[in-house]
């Protein structure tokens, strides 16, 4: 089995500009690039014509969560206010139509909530399954509505889990297969992140088997958030599982980097999953 490889173009928006990363990542191999979901501040016709430029596609879209959108409005899904529910939809629809445009395939969502409701543990954010089943059920209704539209454009709307220091309420994969098992739609999938995965799983290979015939994208990066082979996780064992499950999807790499790391981490960390 052959992967692809892809990589999150926000690990770069503050480094440098498109045109330079995209030269770079063509060069050292990556097979697709994961734009940032920013619709609001994009010029989407000329977005395309560069990507086509550089014969480079886009495998999805990586959705900005719990940062703030051009009217101010928290983007968060699960809570109590409506109009930010509302907007948090519609930023989502925005992100599902720029991925069709672009030739994109998926897109993310994660799940952030009201403030007051991590109120059981503000150091660590620790909730039961009792505790998390009521709120995680507010999304259901809008998970499923947020699929449909985009079905209608041939995309899949994937679930990403966080650690709980992001959001409490959808931290592993069972939290996320569980949902999507609700929603019951062929283009509702799961994203798994290996950062988050190292902090909240008791076992890369469990989440990565529990996960099996949703699992559609996966983001890679080290326990430090830099490249693969620049901190501790074992990578070995999370490419052995994904070949179990026959996972046929790409590798996207998910790291923050800095300037001056990017020129030779992000070749290095290629390499050395293409090496395992």
């Amino acid at each position: 089995m052959v992967f692809k490889y892809s990589i999150t173009l926000s690990s770069f928006r503050n480094i440098e500009s498109l045109e330079q990363t995209l030269e770079r990542l063509v060069k050292q191999g990556y097979d697709a690039v994961d734009m940032f979901g920013d619709p609001d501040n994009i010029d989407l016709k000329s977005l395309k014509d560069t990507f086509q430029s550089f014969d480079i596609p886009v495998a999805g879209v990586t959705g900005i969560w719990g940062s703030i959108d051009s009217d101010g409005r928290k983007r968060r899904l699960l809570i109590s206010e409506p109009s930010i529910v509302t907007s948090s939809q519609k930023y989502v629809q925005q992100c599902i139509d720029m991925c069709y445009s672009l030739g994109g395939e998926k897109i993310n969502i994660c799940l952030f909530v009201d403030e007051e409701l991590v109120t059981l543990d503000r150091n660590h954010n620790l909730i039961s399954e009792d505790q998390k089943a009521p709120i995680i059920q507010k999304a259901i209704p809008i998970l499923s509505k947020l699929s449909r539209f985009a079905k209608e454009r041939g995309i899949q709307v994937l679930l990403e889990p966080l650690n709980r220091y992001s959001t409490p309420y959808c931290t592993t994969a069972n939290d996320a297969v569980c949902i999507a098992e609700q929603i019951n739609q062929d283009n509702f999938g799961i994203l798994l992140d290996t950062f988050h995965m190292n902090i909240e799983e008791d076992s890369f290979e469990h989440a990565i088997l529990r996960s099996a015939g949703l699992l559609r994208h996966i983001h890679f990066a080290d326990n430090n958030r830099k490249m693969p082979g620049y901190g501790h996780i074992d990578f070995q064992s999370i490419v052995k599982s994904l070949r179990n499950i026959g996972y046929n999807q790409y590798i996207c790499f998910e790291p923050i980097l800095t300037v001056g790391y990017e020129s030779v981490a992000i070749k290095n960390g290629l390499e050395f999953i293409k090496a395992i």
